[in-house]
């Protein structure tokens, strides 16, 4: 580990007593605070443990550490419009492309998009990604401020696609070209870092645009821009200083999509964060079980056909049985207090909830309809 500061920076949770925080998580919100050059850390209500960092937390140093953003640079959520006559969830299921399959440069797909390529990397564009990466078709529920609703052009009954993933191999790569040689310590060359973690961010939105239209034609809706799009893994630069976000969204004076889980609404929420909070909002309900215990609990517990709907009528679409376990709803927090905290803390205000249709998490290889 690097060298650490004589007195340790801040650290803020902002959740409730009765909210429940693993306790190494805390440890590593502690270890990071101690860092040199560390000023503060910032938790938030989905705070878990993460490898070596902890997931779910702001954290403002002068100096620049890579394994606090994790190799997942650019990861985030963009909502994007989607309008079809009819959302039966059986029959689009079925309809949903194989993202696990990178798109075709000579795909139509880019002609809904104005980007190059960052890098010009196309390994893995255009595809979802495993863990709790997933889009989703979902519909728009309870509308608590319809004026800011209305600006977004969303009311009740909408359906919107939500997209979650992030730059793939490629932030992977960027990270560990630094471990190998600095492991945990401060990027020695800060400008090198930035700039192909900026490449990766840029990926990162690029890709979740390439899945939202593959879908939309997949499904017979025009493809569309998104209305948000919060990256969640990443180091903002300011006035000599890094905000480093690892699972965490910018929340001053933006919206930010906070997942929930495939069993449970989401919730579109307006960030209003403070310099306490270092400016963040959580990204999701947070873990409460690892991968492994999931798996164990869940296989206890569920099969997988209950798995693949849930009990607000929407279907999942998942051909690899353990990650349908790994992410099953009971693995998560409740996201309605990972909201009440946010709200409690004023750090966002809730503008509505969306609820799952279809949740694609990766390609079923039975025999189905195969889309773009």
């Amino acid at each position: 580990m690097p060298a650490q500061n004589s007195t340790s920076a801040t650290v803020s949770v902002f959740a409730s007593p009765t909210s429940w925080i693993e306790s190494n998580a805390l440890s590593q919100c502690r270890q990071v605070a101690a860092l040199e050059g560390m000023i503060h850390v910032a938790a938030m209500p989905d705070l878990h443990p993460g490898k070596g960092a902890p997931i779910g937390a702001a954290m403002l140093s002068t100096v620049l550490y890579p394994f606090l953003v994790g190799s997942d640079i650019g990861c985030g959520i963009a909502v994007f419009p989607f309008r079809l006559k009819k959302a039966v969830p059986s029959r689009l299921a079925g309809r949903f492309p194989d993202l696990d399959v990178p798109v075709d440069l000579s795909d139509e797909v880019w002609s809904f998009v104005d980007s190059d390529v960052p890098g010009g990397h196309l390994e893995g564009l255009g595809t979802v990604g495993r863990g709790n990466h997933f889009v989703e078709l979902a519909r728009i529920g309870t509308v608590f401020s319809p004026e800011h609703a209305s600006r977004l052009g969303l009311d009740a009954g909408d359906l919107v696609l939500i997209v979650h993933s992030g730059s793939r191999g490629l932030g992977e790569r960027i990270l560990r070209a630094h471990t190998e040689v600095h492991g945990a310590g401060p990027a020695a060359d800060p400008a090198a870092y930035l700039a192909a973690h900026d490449s990766a961010v840029r990926w990162g939105s690029l890709n979740r645009r390439l899945m939202a239209a593959r879908v939309a034609l997949a499904l017979g809706a025009e493809p569309e821009s998104p209305i948000v799009d919060e990256c969640h893994n990443f180091v903002a630069v300011d006035d000599g200083t890094y905000l480093h976000r690892k699972g965490v969204a910018r929340g001053d004076g933006n919206d930010v999509l906070i997942a929930g889980t495939r069993g449970t609404p989401s919730y579109l929420v307006a960030g209003h964060a403070g310099a306490d909070a270092n400016h963040s909002v959580a990204h999701g309900a947070g873990r409460k079980m690892s991968r492994a215990d999931a798996l164990r609990r869940g296989k206890a517990k569920h099969t997988v056909e209950e798995l693949r709907t849930t009990p607000m009528g929407s279907v999942v679409v998942c051909g690899d049985r353990q990650l349908l376990f790994e992410e099953a709803p009971t693995a998560y927090k409740r996201i309605e207090q990972v909201i009440a905290d946010l709200t409690d803390h004023n750090l966002a205000t809730p503008i509505a909830t969306t609820t799952p249709v279809v949740t694609y998490k990766t390609a079923d290889r039975g025999p189905r309809k195969r889309g773009r």
